[in-house]
C-alpha cells in the first residue's frame, strides 16, 4: 500500500535524523502516531520519502 510505503519513508528519515544529531531533534513512535521535538530537514525528509515511493535503494 503506498500509504504504509510513505509512512516507513517517514519514521526512518526521522529515525535517521534524530539519530544523527540527538540535541537538534528527539522523536517518539508509538504505532502510527509519531512525536517529534526539534528541527526536521524537510528536504532530506521530501527525498526520502520520493526515493522510497519511487523504489529507490
Amino acid at each position: 500500500m503506498m500509504e504504509e510505503k510513505v509512512r516507513e519513508a517517514i519514521a526512518v528519515e526521522l529515525e535517521r535524523q534524530s539519530e544523527s544529531d540527538p540535541s537538534k531533534l528527539r522523536i517518539e513512535l508509538d504505532g502510527d502516531r509519531l512525536t517529534a521535538d526539534g528541527d526536521i530537514d524537510l528536504l532530506a525528509l521530501a527525498t526520502a520519502i520520493v526515493g522510497d515511493v519511487a523504489g529507490a535503494p
